[in-house]
Parts: C-alpha cells; sequence; structure tokens
C-alpha cells in the first residue's frame, strides 16, 4: 500500500511529471513517422533499422530522392528539438536543474528505447545535440562541428557520430570543469555511454571495416 501511493506521489509530483514526458517525447519516431509519410517507406526495414537522419537519408534515397536530405534534415531537427524543448517547457516551470539534467537523459533513453517502439529506436546523437545545447551551448557546436568536418572528411555517419560526442562532452571537461548548478559531469557521461551503447554494431563494422559511407 506504502509502495503503491509512494509511486503514484511521484508520477504526480511536478519532477515525476516532467520525467516522464521526457521519456515520452524523447520516444517520438520522428524519422519512422517521416520515411512514412513523405516517401511511403518503412525506414526499420531498411538499411540498419535506426530511425535517426542517417538511416532516413538512405531510405528515402530509394523510394524518393528528390526530398531524401531534405527529411533527413527536418528529422534531425525534430530529434534535437524534442528533448529541448521540453527541458525549455520544464524551466518555465520552475524545475530544479538537476532534475532538467535528468530529463535531458531521460529524452535520450527514450529515443534510443522508445516506448512506441518496443524499447527500439535510434542512436540517440541528435536528441543528445539538443539536450546539450540548452546547457552547454559551446560544447553542443564544438560536437557539431567534428561531426560535420569528420563527416565531410570520411563520408561515414557513425564515426562522425561518435567523434562528434566525444569532442563534444569531452570538451566540456575543460570548458566546464564543474558543470553550472550541478557540479557533475555524470549525466554527460551517462549520455555518451548510451550513445557509445548503441553504436556497438556499428563499432563492430568499422574494426572489420564494412561500415558502409553514407554521408
Amino acid at each position: 500500500m506504502y509502495l503503491l501511493a509512494g509511486i503514484l506521489d511521484f508520477f504526480t509530483s511536478l519532477n515525476g511529471i516532467f520525467y516522464t514526458l521526457a521519456y515520452l517525447v524523447g520516444g517520438i519516431p520522428f524519422g519512422l513517422l517521416y520515411g512514412k509519410f513523405f516517401g511511403g517507406v518503412n525506414i526499420r526495414e531498411i538499411g540498419s533499422g535506426s530511425i535517426g537522419a542517417t538511416n532516413v537519408l538512405r531510405a528515402l534515397k530509394e523510394s524518393n530522392p528528390k526530398i531524401a536530405k531534405k527529411i533527413a534534415i527536418l528529422t534531425m531537427l525534430s530529434d534535437a528539438l524534442k528533448g529541448a524543448v521540453i527541458i525549455m517547457i520544464a524551466k518555465g516551470f520552475g524545475v530544479s536543474f538537476e532534475a532538467q539534467w535528468m530529463m535531458a537523459v531521460l529524452a535520450i533513453v527514450g529515443h534510443c528505447f522508445s516506448p512506441f517502439l518496443r524499447l527500439e529506436g535510434g542512436k540517440g546523437v541528435a536528441t543528445c545535440v539538443g539536450v546539450v545545447a540548452v546547457f552547454l551551448p559551446l560544447e553542443a557546436v564544438l560536437g557539431l562541428l567534428v561531426w560535420f568536418v569528420v563527416g565531410k572528411l570520411l563520408k561515414i555517419s557513425s564515426l562522425a557520430s561518435l567523434f562528434g560526442v566525444v569532442c563534444g562532452i569531452g570538451s566540456s571537461f575543460f570548458l566546464h570543469p564543474e558543470i553550472p548548478h550541478i557540479t557533475t559531469h555524470t549525466p554527460l557521461v551517462l549520455m555518451m555511454c548510451i550513445i557509445f551503447y548503441k553504436h556497438i554494431p556499428n563499432i563492430v563494422r568499422l574494426i572489420q571495416k564494412k561500415e558502409q559511407k553514407v554521408i
């Protein structure tokens, strides 16, 4: 009885409501929705099966090449904004910084393990950039720059993403030795671990030199 009451208290508290929203909104599979709406394809049955922008680009290049890049960019922006927007709304409600960082992690968890896709999902990179930009915009920009440069030079999306995440989050240890308001880098490290976990198949293919060039 006390356990049930505690659970109800948590999910009806301000933090509990926003934690749940962060996970659910983070889990919205925009790539899957855009692929079906604009291209009439199920991107989960094509390429890597991921719901991210790279697989959207790969899928739509086959069915509707004229709009493939535009929809891939739209997917990337949507995945970045879905985490950032819910955190900004939470700020307006006076949610603590500690809780906002928890929401950031949960938005990435939602994207990578979507409740709408039986806990499958994307790789979490765009959502990570979006939530980090809310707190540490310089680190987010650095990560994006590295992603862009590596992608242009090597033409391998997964490698560009991993380098971008490492450089973006890694730079926070130098630019912000103590993260404002929470003083710890733990949420950032958790984000990076989740993203690397989701990239394990890509890392294996990179080691085997079998990773496809997509960008």
